[in-house]
Protein backbone atom coordinates (compact mmCIF):
# COMPACT_ATOMS: atom_id res chain seq x y z
CA UNK A 1 0.00 0.00 0.00
CA UNK A 2 0.90 3.60 -1.13
CA UNK A 3 0.82 6.39 1.32
CA UNK A 4 0.75 9.75 -0.32
CA UNK A 5 2.97 11.63 2.82
CA UNK A 6 5.14 8.76 2.27
CA UNK A 7 6.39 10.87 -0.70
CA UNK A 8 8.10 13.44 2.51
CA UNK A 9 10.01 11.05 2.90
CA UNK A 10 13.75 10.95 1.68
CA UNK A 11 15.24 7.77 -0.44
CA UNK A 12 17.28 7.05 2.48
CA UNK A 13 14.10 7.12 5.22
CA UNK A 14 12.07 5.19 2.51
CA UNK A 15 14.18 2.33 2.45
CA UNK A 16 14.93 2.43 6.16
CA UNK A 17 11.05 2.24 7.16
CA UNK A 18 10.62 -0.02 4.30
CA UNK A 19 13.51 -2.31 5.86
CA UNK A 20 11.73 -2.69 9.41
CA UNK A 21 8.22 -3.41 8.10
CA UNK A 22 10.08 -6.33 6.00
CA UNK A 23 11.79 -7.42 9.11
CA UNK A 24 8.43 -7.37 10.85
CA UNK A 25 6.51 -9.00 8.01
CA UNK A 26 8.82 -12.02 7.86
CA UNK A 27 10.17 -12.36 11.74
CA UNK A 28 7.16 -10.54 14.08
CA UNK A 29 4.11 -11.25 12.16
CA UNK A 30 4.35 -15.43 12.62
CA UNK A 31 5.05 -14.99 16.39
CA UNK A 32 2.15 -11.81 17.14
CA UNK A 33 -0.80 -14.36 17.80
CA UNK A 34 1.15 -16.55 20.44
CA UNK A 35 2.57 -13.57 22.03
CA UNK A 36 -0.91 -12.13 22.15
CA UNK A 37 -1.90 -15.24 24.22
CA UNK A 38 1.00 -15.87 26.14
CA UNK A 39 1.22 -12.18 27.23
CA UNK A 40 4.97 -12.68 26.79
CA UNK A 41 7.66 -11.77 24.35
CA UNK A 42 8.91 -14.08 22.48
CA UNK A 43 12.31 -14.15 23.41
CA UNK A 44 13.53 -15.01 19.71
CA UNK A 45 12.04 -11.42 18.88
CA UNK A 46 14.30 -8.95 20.69
CA UNK A 47 17.91 -9.91 19.48
CA UNK A 48 17.75 -9.06 16.17
CA UNK A 49 15.97 -5.94 17.25
CA UNK A 50 19.88 -5.22 18.40
CA UNK A 51 21.49 -6.36 15.24
CA UNK A 52 19.33 -4.21 13.18
CA UNK A 53 20.18 -1.57 15.25
CA UNK A 54 16.51 -0.35 16.33
CA UNK A 55 17.67 0.24 19.55
CA UNK A 56 20.11 2.45 19.28
CA UNK A 57 18.84 4.78 16.38
CA UNK A 58 20.21 7.90 18.08
CA UNK A 59 23.12 6.90 19.70
CA UNK A 60 26.31 8.30 18.00
CA UNK A 61 28.40 5.05 16.06
CA UNK A 62 31.35 6.25 18.77
CA UNK A 63 29.08 4.16 21.25
CA UNK A 64 27.95 1.32 19.22
CA UNK A 65 24.97 3.07 17.51
CA UNK A 66 23.13 3.71 14.19
CA UNK A 67 23.80 7.36 14.71
CA UNK A 68 20.36 8.64 12.94
CA UNK A 69 17.97 11.12 13.37
CA UNK A 70 14.72 10.93 16.08
CA UNK A 71 12.92 11.07 12.89
CA UNK A 72 14.40 7.59 11.75
CA UNK A 73 13.46 6.43 15.09
CA UNK A 74 9.67 7.31 15.07
CA UNK A 75 9.78 5.69 11.43
CA UNK A 76 10.97 2.38 13.25
CA UNK A 77 8.03 2.83 15.71
CA UNK A 78 5.88 2.80 13.20
CA UNK A 79 7.19 0.28 10.83
CA UNK A 80 6.96 -2.01 13.61
CA UNK A 81 3.32 -0.60 15.16
CA UNK A 82 1.74 -1.73 11.46
CA UNK A 83 2.61 -5.60 12.86
CA UNK A 84 2.81 -5.34 16.29
CA UNK A 85 1.87 -2.39 19.02
CA UNK A 86 3.49 -4.30 21.31
CA UNK A 87 6.92 -4.82 19.66
CA UNK A 88 6.51 -1.70 18.36
CA UNK A 89 6.86 0.04 22.14
CA UNK A 90 10.08 -1.69 23.25
CA UNK A 91 11.95 0.11 20.71
CA UNK A 92 9.63 3.30 21.36
CA UNK A 93 10.85 3.13 24.98
CA UNK A 94 14.21 2.39 24.23
CA UNK A 95 14.91 5.39 21.69
CA UNK A 96 12.66 7.89 22.98
CA UNK A 97 12.86 7.84 26.55
CA UNK A 98 16.03 5.63 27.83
CA UNK A 99 18.57 6.60 25.23
CA UNK A 100 16.93 10.06 24.92
CA UNK A 101 17.65 10.93 28.65
CA UNK A 102 21.40 9.06 29.11
CA UNK A 103 22.09 11.10 25.08
CA UNK A 104 21.16 14.35 27.01
CA UNK A 105 21.58 14.23 30.47
CA UNK A 106 23.95 11.26 31.86
CA UNK A 107 28.21 11.75 32.25
CA UNK A 108 30.28 11.13 30.04
CA UNK A 109 31.26 8.33 32.50
CA UNK A 110 27.54 6.73 32.30
CA UNK A 111 27.31 7.41 28.46
CA UNK A 112 30.81 5.24 28.19
CA UNK A 113 29.16 2.45 30.50
CA UNK A 114 25.95 2.26 29.27
CA UNK A 115 25.37 3.26 25.61
CA UNK A 116 27.12 0.96 23.97
CA UNK A 117 25.06 -1.91 26.04
CA UNK A 118 21.92 -0.63 25.23
CA UNK A 119 22.94 -0.43 21.40
CA UNK A 120 24.01 -4.37 22.13
CA UNK A 121 21.72 -6.05 24.51
CA UNK A 122 20.59 -4.40 26.98
CA UNK A 123 16.54 -3.13 26.98
CA UNK A 124 16.01 -0.40 29.29
CA UNK A 125 12.97 1.12 30.86
CA UNK A 126 12.04 4.36 31.95
CA UNK A 127 10.62 4.41 35.94
CA UNK A 128 8.68 7.09 36.83
CA UNK A 129 5.02 6.54 37.88
CA UNK A 130 3.75 5.22 41.09
CA UNK A 131 0.58 4.38 42.76
CA UNK A 132 -0.28 7.52 43.82
CA UNK A 133 1.74 9.81 40.87
CA UNK A 134 0.52 9.09 37.37
CA UNK A 135 -0.72 12.50 35.71
CA UNK A 136 0.42 13.80 38.90
CA UNK A 137 3.78 12.46 38.10
CA UNK A 138 5.77 14.43 40.30
CA UNK A 139 3.45 13.43 43.64
CA UNK A 140 6.30 9.99 43.61
CA UNK A 141 6.59 8.60 47.08
CA UNK A 142 10.07 6.79 46.13
CA UNK A 143 12.83 7.96 48.86
CA UNK A 144 16.87 8.26 47.64
CA UNK A 145 19.08 9.31 50.80
CA UNK A 146 22.76 9.92 50.53
CA UNK A 147 24.99 7.36 52.42
CA UNK A 148 28.45 7.94 52.03
CA UNK A 149 29.44 7.37 48.36
CA UNK A 150 26.14 5.82 47.54
CA UNK A 151 22.04 6.63 47.48
CA UNK A 152 19.63 4.23 48.95
CA UNK A 153 16.50 4.16 47.43
CA UNK A 154 12.97 2.78 48.63
CA UNK A 155 9.83 2.65 47.12
CA UNK A 156 7.92 1.05 44.34
CA UNK A 157 7.33 1.46 40.65
CA UNK A 158 4.30 0.67 38.85
CA UNK A 159 3.55 0.17 34.80
CA UNK A 160 6.80 -0.13 34.18
CA UNK A 161 7.03 -1.08 29.90
CA UNK A 162 9.85 -3.24 29.67
CA UNK A 163 10.51 -3.81 33.22
CA UNK A 164 10.93 -8.20 32.05
CA UNK A 165 13.18 -7.63 29.96
CA UNK A 166 14.91 -4.75 31.09
CA UNK A 167 18.91 -4.53 32.20
CA UNK A 168 19.27 -1.29 32.76
CA UNK A 169 16.42 1.20 34.35
CA UNK A 170 16.21 4.86 34.86
CA UNK A 171 14.08 5.79 37.81
CA UNK A 172 13.08 8.59 39.50
CA UNK A 173 12.86 9.43 43.32
CA UNK A 174 13.42 12.37 45.76
CA UNK A 175 16.28 13.10 47.69
CA UNK A 176 14.51 16.09 49.35
CA UNK A 177 10.73 15.95 49.98
CA UNK A 178 11.06 19.22 51.66
CA UNK A 179 11.74 21.21 48.17
CA UNK A 180 9.16 18.90 46.58
CA UNK A 181 9.64 18.36 43.06
CA UNK A 182 13.10 19.85 43.40
CA UNK A 183 14.04 17.24 45.09
CA UNK A 184 13.39 14.67 42.29
CA UNK A 185 16.14 12.80 40.84
CA UNK A 186 16.80 10.58 38.38
CA UNK A 187 19.50 7.52 38.54
CA UNK A 188 20.54 4.85 36.67
CA UNK A 189 20.08 1.60 38.48
CA UNK A 190 20.78 -1.92 36.99
CA UNK A 191 18.86 -4.72 37.39
CA UNK A 192 21.55 -6.79 39.55
CA UNK A 193 21.97 -3.79 42.24
CA UNK A 194 21.22 -4.95 46.13
CA UNK A 195 17.89 -4.12 47.07
CA UNK A 196 16.20 -3.76 43.27
CA UNK A 197 13.65 -6.28 42.11
CA UNK A 198 10.91 -6.54 39.60
CA UNK A 199 7.46 -7.54 41.16
CA UNK A 200 4.10 -8.22 39.48
CA UNK A 201 3.75 -8.28 35.94
CA UNK A 202 0.53 -6.85 34.84
CA UNK A 203 -2.23 -8.90 32.68
CA UNK A 204 -3.41 -6.49 30.26
CA UNK A 205 -6.49 -5.93 27.66
CA UNK A 206 -3.64 -4.67 24.46
CA UNK A 207 -0.24 -4.58 23.60
CA UNK A 208 -0.09 -8.22 26.06
CA UNK A 209 3.35 -9.45 24.86
CA UNK A 210 5.02 -5.77 26.28
CA UNK A 211 5.59 -6.26 29.59
CA UNK A 212 4.85 -3.82 32.15
CA UNK A 213 5.76 -4.84 35.52
CA UNK A 214 5.90 -3.35 39.39
CA UNK A 215 9.54 -2.61 40.24
CA UNK A 216 10.54 -3.14 44.26
CA UNK A 217 12.88 -1.08 45.80
CA UNK A 218 14.34 -2.02 49.49
CA UNK A 219 17.46 -0.37 50.38
CA UNK A 220 18.58 -0.23 46.66
CA UNK A 221 21.90 0.57 46.47
CA UNK A 222 23.09 3.03 43.76
CA UNK A 223 26.51 4.55 43.60
CA UNK A 224 26.60 8.26 43.61
CA UNK A 225 28.21 8.60 40.13
CA UNK A 226 25.04 6.73 38.54
CA UNK A 227 22.82 10.07 39.22
CA UNK A 228 21.45 11.32 35.79
CA UNK A 229 21.83 14.46 35.22
CA UNK A 230 22.33 16.55 38.67
CA UNK A 231 20.87 16.14 42.15
CA UNK A 232 17.20 17.60 42.37
CA UNK A 233 16.79 18.46 38.51
CA UNK A 234 14.75 14.61 37.62
CA UNK A 235 11.93 16.90 36.95
CA UNK A 236 12.98 18.24 34.26
CA UNK A 237 14.63 15.21 32.68
CA UNK A 238 11.18 13.64 33.19
CA UNK A 239 9.27 16.36 31.50
CA UNK A 240 11.93 17.13 28.95
CA UNK A 241 12.18 13.40 28.16
CA UNK A 242 8.25 12.87 27.59
CA UNK A 243 7.82 15.55 25.51
CA UNK A 244 9.70 13.43 22.96
CA UNK A 245 8.03 10.25 24.10
CA UNK A 246 4.81 11.61 23.22
CA UNK A 247 6.21 11.59 19.59
CA UNK A 248 7.09 7.65 19.81
CA UNK A 249 3.39 7.08 20.81
CA UNK A 250 2.28 8.75 18.01
CA UNK A 251 3.95 6.79 15.78
CA UNK A 252 3.15 3.59 17.43
CA UNK A 253 -0.93 4.43 17.11
CA UNK A 254 -0.29 5.85 13.05
CA UNK A 255 1.36 2.14 12.83
CA UNK A 256 -1.66 0.34 14.58
CA UNK A 257 -3.93 2.22 12.29
CA UNK A 258 -2.47 1.35 8.74
CA UNK A 259 -2.03 -1.83 9.95
CA UNK A 260 -5.70 -2.44 10.90
CA UNK A 261 -6.67 -0.46 7.70
CA UNK A 262 -4.63 -2.99 5.76
CA UNK A 263 -6.17 -6.24 7.11
CA UNK A 264 -9.58 -4.56 6.48
CA UNK A 265 -8.85 -3.34 2.68
CA UNK A 266 -7.40 -6.74 1.66
CA UNK A 267 -10.49 -8.90 3.67
CA UNK A 268 -13.12 -6.75 1.61
CA UNK A 269 -11.11 -6.76 -1.48
CA UNK A 270 -11.31 -10.77 -1.05
CA UNK A 271 -15.01 -10.77 0.06
CA UNK A 272 -17.52 -11.42 -2.02
CA UNK A 273 -21.26 -10.55 -1.84
CA UNK A 274 -24.29 -10.24 -4.25
CA UNK A 275 -22.01 -11.05 -6.68
CA UNK A 276 -18.84 -8.46 -5.75
CA UNK A 277 -16.40 -7.59 -3.54
CA UNK A 278 -18.13 -6.00 -0.53
CA UNK A 279 -15.34 -2.67 -0.73
CA UNK A 280 -17.65 -2.09 -4.02
CA UNK A 281 -20.43 -1.46 -2.10
CA UNK A 282 -21.22 2.78 -1.43
CA UNK A 283 -21.97 2.28 2.46
CA UNK A 284 -18.42 0.74 2.66
CA UNK A 285 -16.64 2.95 0.62
CA UNK A 286 -17.47 5.98 2.51
CA UNK A 287 -16.27 4.08 5.69
CA UNK A 288 -13.15 3.37 4.83
CA UNK A 289 -12.48 6.32 2.80
CA UNK A 290 -12.59 8.24 6.18
CA UNK A 291 -10.18 5.65 8.06
CA UNK A 292 -8.25 6.67 5.42
CA UNK A 293 -8.14 10.17 5.43
CA UNK A 294 -7.32 10.08 9.23
CA UNK A 295 -4.74 8.33 8.92
CA UNK A 296 -2.85 10.47 6.36
CA UNK A 297 -4.42 13.59 8.98
CA UNK A 298 -2.07 11.62 11.74
CA UNK A 299 0.83 10.92 9.69
CA UNK A 300 1.46 14.34 9.04
CA UNK A 301 1.18 15.49 12.31
CA UNK A 302 3.23 12.65 13.71
CA UNK A 303 6.04 13.65 11.39
CA UNK A 304 5.87 17.15 11.42
CA UNK A 305 6.42 16.67 15.17
CA UNK A 306 9.72 14.85 14.65
CA UNK A 307 10.89 16.68 11.85
CA UNK A 308 10.45 19.75 14.67
CA UNK A 309 12.39 18.21 17.27
CA UNK A 310 15.25 17.15 14.65
CA UNK A 311 15.44 20.45 13.66
CA UNK A 312 15.78 22.13 17.17
CA UNK A 313 12.00 24.02 16.79
CA UNK A 314 9.76 24.37 19.63
CA UNK A 315 8.22 21.14 19.59
CA UNK A 316 6.21 20.38 22.61
CA UNK A 317 2.44 21.67 21.47
CA UNK A 318 2.46 19.36 18.34
CA UNK A 319 4.09 16.63 19.77
CA UNK A 320 0.97 16.62 22.48
CA UNK A 321 -1.33 17.35 19.37
CA UNK A 322 0.47 14.13 17.68
CA UNK A 323 0.06 11.90 20.78
CA UNK A 324 -3.41 12.86 21.20
CA UNK A 325 -5.03 12.45 17.67
CA UNK A 326 -3.20 9.39 16.50
CA UNK A 327 -4.34 8.16 19.90
CA UNK A 328 -7.85 8.54 18.93
CA UNK A 329 -7.50 7.96 15.24
CA UNK A 330 -6.57 4.68 15.82
CA UNK A 331 -8.54 3.75 18.30
CA UNK A 332 -11.42 4.53 15.74
CA UNK A 333 -9.75 3.09 12.77
CA UNK A 334 -9.22 -0.42 14.75
CA UNK A 335 -12.99 -0.60 15.92
CA UNK A 336 -14.39 0.53 12.43
CA UNK A 337 -12.28 -2.00 10.75
CA UNK A 338 -13.25 -4.76 13.09
CA UNK A 339 -17.00 -3.92 11.64
CA UNK A 340 -15.77 -3.58 8.13
CA UNK A 341 -14.38 -7.50 8.45
CA UNK A 342 -18.14 -8.35 10.12
CA UNK A 343 -17.96 -11.73 11.87
CA UNK A 344 -14.59 -12.52 11.68
CA UNK A 345 -13.16 -9.01 12.56
CA UNK A 346 -14.88 -10.09 15.82
CA UNK A 347 -12.74 -13.28 16.44
CA UNK A 348 -9.18 -13.98 17.58
CA UNK A 349 -8.53 -15.33 13.92
CA UNK A 350 -7.90 -12.30 12.27
CA UNK A 351 -5.31 -9.64 13.84
CA UNK A 352 -7.93 -6.78 13.65
CA UNK A 353 -9.48 -7.75 17.28
CA UNK A 354 -6.22 -7.58 18.69
CA UNK A 355 -4.84 -4.01 17.46
CA UNK A 356 -8.09 -2.76 18.79
CA UNK A 357 -7.18 -4.01 22.26
CA UNK A 358 -3.87 -2.55 21.45
CA UNK A 359 -5.04 0.71 20.54
CA UNK A 360 -6.77 1.90 24.18
CA UNK A 361 -3.14 2.35 25.81
CA UNK A 362 -3.03 5.08 23.47
CA UNK A 363 -4.85 7.50 25.23
CA UNK A 364 -3.59 6.43 28.69
CA UNK A 365 0.17 6.13 28.60
CA UNK A 366 2.68 8.80 28.27
CA UNK A 367 0.35 11.31 28.97
CA UNK A 368 -3.56 10.93 29.15
CA UNK A 369 -5.74 12.78 26.54
CA UNK A 370 -6.67 15.06 28.59
CA UNK A 371 -3.26 15.78 30.03
CA UNK A 372 -2.65 16.60 26.08
CA UNK A 373 -5.24 18.81 25.89
CA UNK A 374 -4.09 20.82 29.31
CA UNK A 375 -0.97 21.37 27.39
CA UNK A 376 -1.99 22.45 24.14
CA UNK A 377 -4.52 24.72 25.97
CA UNK A 378 -1.61 26.18 28.07
CA UNK A 379 0.68 26.58 25.38
CA UNK A 380 -2.04 28.05 23.26
CA UNK A 381 -2.93 30.65 26.01
CA UNK A 382 0.94 31.66 26.47
CA UNK A 383 0.81 32.14 22.49
CA UNK A 384 -2.02 34.56 22.71
CA UNK A 385 -0.91 36.05 25.55
CA UNK A 386 -3.65 35.66 27.41
CA UNK A 387 -2.99 34.82 31.52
Amino acid sequence: MTHPALTQLSEEERFFRDSVLDFARKRVAPRVHAMDEAGAMDKEIVPPLFELGLMGVEIPEAYGGAGASFFNAILAVEALAIVDPSVSVVVDVQNTLVANAYLRWASDELKSRYLPRLCRDWVGSYALSEAGSGSDAFALAARAEKRGDRYILNGRKLWITNAAESHLFLVFANVDPSKGYKGITAFAVERDFPGFSVGKKEDKLGIRASSTCELILEDCEVPESNVVGEVGKGYKIAIETLNEGRIGIGAQMLGLAEGALDHAMRYMGDRKQFGQSIANFQGMQFQYARVAMEIEAARLMVYNAARLKDAGQPFVKEAAMAKLFASEVAERAASQCVELMGGVGFTKEYPVEKLYRDAKIGKIYEGTSNMQLSTIAKLLQAEYGIK
